[in-house]
Formats: C-alpha cells, sequence, structure tokens
C-alpha cells in the first residue's frame, strides 16, 4: 500500500505518481530510499525530489499558458544554487528580496531580465548592484524609498525600471506573520495613497514606471483574497491609463498554500488562473507570479534520527538529532508538518512530541503526534519541509547546519555538504 505525502504533485488521479512513498514497508524518495541517504549522508539532512519540483513548474505553467506572463520564483523559500539551476533550466525568473538573493539568482543563471526585487528595506548598496545588473524592475515599498532609487539611478546614469507595490488591505486569511496585505502591516503602500505616489514616479528624472505590484500573503488556502486584491490593483491601472500612464506589467505576489496535513486540499495553481485570467483579458499587461513555497514546499523533506526516548510528565518524548534551528517553523509560527517513521510500524500509537537538542522549551518539531513506538536510532521523516526550511536555518547552539541532497529517479547527489566545526569560525576575529 503506498502512502500519499500532501501535495498536488499528483495533477490526475489517473496518473498517480507517488515521490515520496512506503514500498515494502520502508519510505523512498522517488526510487531511492531514505535509509540509503541517512547512511550515505549522515543526518539531519535535507532531501527533495527533483521530479516534484518539476512537476509542480509544469503545474504553473500549464495553469497559465495562453496569457502572457512571467513565472517569478520566490528564493526566500529555498535559495540552494542546485535548486535555482533547475528553476533557470526551466525558464523561470526570480523573486528576490536582498542583495544576496540576487547574487545567488544570477549566479545560478536566471538572467537579469526576470528578475524582479522586492522588500521594504533595500539598501543603497543593494539597490546600486540591481540597477547596475539592469533587472527586469525594482518593486518600490515606499515614498522615500522611491526617491532614493531615482536618486542612486541619476548618479550611475540610468533609469530605473520600477513598479509600486501597492497595499490593498486584504484579508489572507492566513497566519499572522506571513500575512502581508492589510493596512497595519509594513509592506507596501495604501491603496488609497497609490495614485499620489504614482504621479510623483511619473515625473522623476531617473525613473521609469513599468507595472504595479501587490503581495498579500503566504500560505493562501483560498484563491477568493487573489481575485478581491486583483479586482483593486486592476482599478488603479485603469485610474493610470486614464492619466496617461501605460503599465506593461502587473506582479500579483505569490502565497499559494500547500498541503502540510493529510486531507487538506489547497487550490491547484489552474484554479488560481481559472479565476485570474478573464479578470486580465485585453488588458495588455504581462502578469507576473510569484511561486515559492508551492514549488518546492512538498518537494522537501528533513530527515532525522532518534536519539533517546523519554518518559515524562504523562507524555513520550522522541529526542532526535534535528533541531529548532534546522526548521524553526514549528517553534516560530507552531506550524504543522507530518511526522513518519521511515520504517514503517503497524502496532500501537501513542501522543507523542518529537523534540530537538537545543536549551529551549520551543525546541520541538512536532507536539502531542499520534506515533507509533519509535526506537532509539530509527529514522524519522518530517515532511513538506522543502520551503522555509534551510532557507531560515541557523547555528543556533553552535550546532551545524544540515546537508542537503536531491533525488532524481534513483539518482541522488550532495547540493550543500554539512558544516564543519571550522565552518563554525570562518569571518570570526
Amino acid at each position: 500500500m503506498a502512502f500519499d505525502i500532501p501535495s498536488w504533485a499528483v495533477l490526475k488521479k489517473s496518473s498517480k505518481v507517488h515521490y515520496f512513498h512506503y514500498r515494502d514497508g520502508e519510505l523512498y524518495a522517488e526510487e531511492v530510499p531514505l535509509r540509503e541517504l541517512a547512511a550515505s549522508y549522515g543526518t539531519p539532512l535535507y532531501v527533495y525530489s527533483q521530479r516534484t519540483i518539476l512537476r509542480h513548474i509544469r503545474a504553473y505553467q500549464e495553469a497559465f499558458r495562453g496569457h502572457q506572463s512571467l513565472i517569478c520564483y520566490a528564493l526566500k523559500a529555498n535559495s540552494n544554487q542546485a535548486i535555482l539551476r533547475l528553476m533557470a533550466s526551466q525558464a523561470l525568473g526570480a523573486d528576490v528580496v536582498s542583495g544576496g538573493e540576487l547574487y545567488r539568482a544570477l549566479r545560478a543563471g536566471i538572467p537579469a531580465k526576470r528578475i524582479v526585487f522586492a522588500g521594504v528595506g533595500k539598501g543603497p548598496e543593494e539597490l546600486r548592484m540591481a540597477l547596475r545588473k539592469r533587472l527586469l524592475m525594482l518593486n518600490v515599498e515606499s515614498a522615500e524609498e522611491l526617491e532614493e532609487i531615482n536618486r542612486l539611478a541619476g548618479s550611475l546614469g540610468l533609469r530605473a525600471p520600477v513598479a509600486l507595490r501597492v497595499n490593498p488591505d486584504i484579508d489572507p486569511l492566513s497566519h499572522p506573520y506571513i500575512s502581508t496585505g492589510l493596512r497595519r502591516h509594513k509592506f507596501g503602500i495604501p491603496m488609497e495613497e497609490a495614485l499620489e505616489h504614482y504621479r510623483r514616479a511619473m515625473h522623476m528624472e531617473h525613473v521609469e514606471v513599468l507595472g504595479v505590484h501587490k503581495h498579500i500573503g503566504s500560505q493562501l488556502t483560498d484563491v477568493g483574497p487573489f481575485v478581491e486584491a486583483l479586482g483593486k490593483v486592476l482599478a488603479l491601472v485603469r485610474h493610470l491609463r486614464a492619466e496617461g500612464l501605460a503599465l506593461r506589467y502587473l506582479d500579483m505576489g505569490g502565497g499559494l498554500g500547500i498541503p502540510y496535513k493529510e486531507g487538506e486540499q489547497p487550490h491547484h495553481p489552474k484554479e488560481l488562473a481559472r479565476r485570474v485570467k478573464p479578470l486580465l483579458r485585453n488588458q495588455g499587461l504581462v502578469l507576473i507570479v510569484e511561486p515559492g513555497r508551492s514549488i518546492v514546499g512538498n518537494a522537501g523533506l528533513l530527515l532525522t534520527r532518534c536519539l533517546y526516548t523519554k518518559q515524562g510528565g504523562g507524555k513520550r518524548f522522541l529526542i532526535v538529532d534535528a533541531a529548532m534551528n534546522d526548521l524553526l517553523r514549528p517553534a516560530l509560527y507552531g506550524a504543522y508538518h507530518q511526522v513518519l517513521p521511515v520504517r514503517r510500524h503497524r502496532g500501537k500509537r501513542v501522543p507523542t512530541d518529537v523534540v530537538g537538542p537545543i536549551c529551549e522549551s520551543g525546541d520541538f518539531l512536532a507536539k502531542d503526534r499520534p506515533l507509533p513506538l519509535i526506537k532509539r536510532g530509527e529514522l524519522l521523516a518530517v515532511m513538506s519541509a522543502g520551503a522555509y526550511g534551510f532557507s531560515m536555518s541557523s547555528n543556533y547552539n553552535s550546532r551545524l547546519r544540515a546537508a542537503e541532497v536531491l533525488v532524481d529517479g534513483t539518482a541522488h547527489r550532495l547540493i550543500r555538504k554539512r558544516e564543519t566545526y571550522r565552518d563554525l569560525l570562518r569571518g570570526e576575529l
């Protein structure tokens, strides 16, 4: 019996494909046993399925076919060079929010003219770098940033291609820490002030206004907020065109959610496209979409080994070698990640906390989870960890960051070495 990882990687029920699945009682990544990967590379270990990533990329490409569009992968989700080179090979662009992400995208072969640069706090050096590289657009988030871009572009003898990020005051109905489109948030320019800021930008000597940008949050499980926000943005576009501004791009951001639990069914990209494309018909706008989590989230897992078991306070603990420094989401958001034993158990399940070695009570990967009686030395897979897993990891408690492996069918390769103790001191004087 195969196990279905929660994912819309399976696009057609009639052609069911399991990229993480049980075979003969053992959990596999594509055609490779996770046990084999742990033996080869150690734990904790991030494992990614190339086939799943490619399937999700194609889901977006097929969904928006028929409308001129650019899919810009959001690097914040996972910025490993091997992952980015995979994006580049599929003609994706990039959504970056720092000079470091811009550097990574360019090094991976993503053309500058497919890169948009967002973020509320772009520093002068980051802006100079972006201007010199001639990116597609800078997404501007405040009046002072617009002034700074105009000044820096003038000093370089350039015109800066910009879009203004507007805040449509739409509740995305997601976790408050990853909601970005309400008036109280730090992101973007309030919708009611956008027309005034566009008028100022139109008269700046070193700015070329190309588009409008919005992003309302992450892990959206309903396309309704996307559609509502887009309606507000298109009303603004009509006002701007009436004033003579011929916008070319509409960047609708990203944020489409993924299933973390069995039974969850967030919308597929084709449902988003079905609702969005009619609104854009005959608008003459190139659509930019910025998926991140929905491409890589379900394509990765964190492989960890049980160090010890412990009973205390009326509950069972599994102390594993992965921790909150490896996967911060449960501690930061109270996020749910499915935990699966690599060797399938058929017996009794008991409420269990899966915790790490860090000296914090918040160091947990799962709480009160019905798990079989895992023994010391057994392997566990923390699922749907391909997004905001390694990219948010740290060296807290001077722990070494995990290795990363990419699986493609029967092949697998190391795409990030495990850190060494010497790495911990790099840069320290």
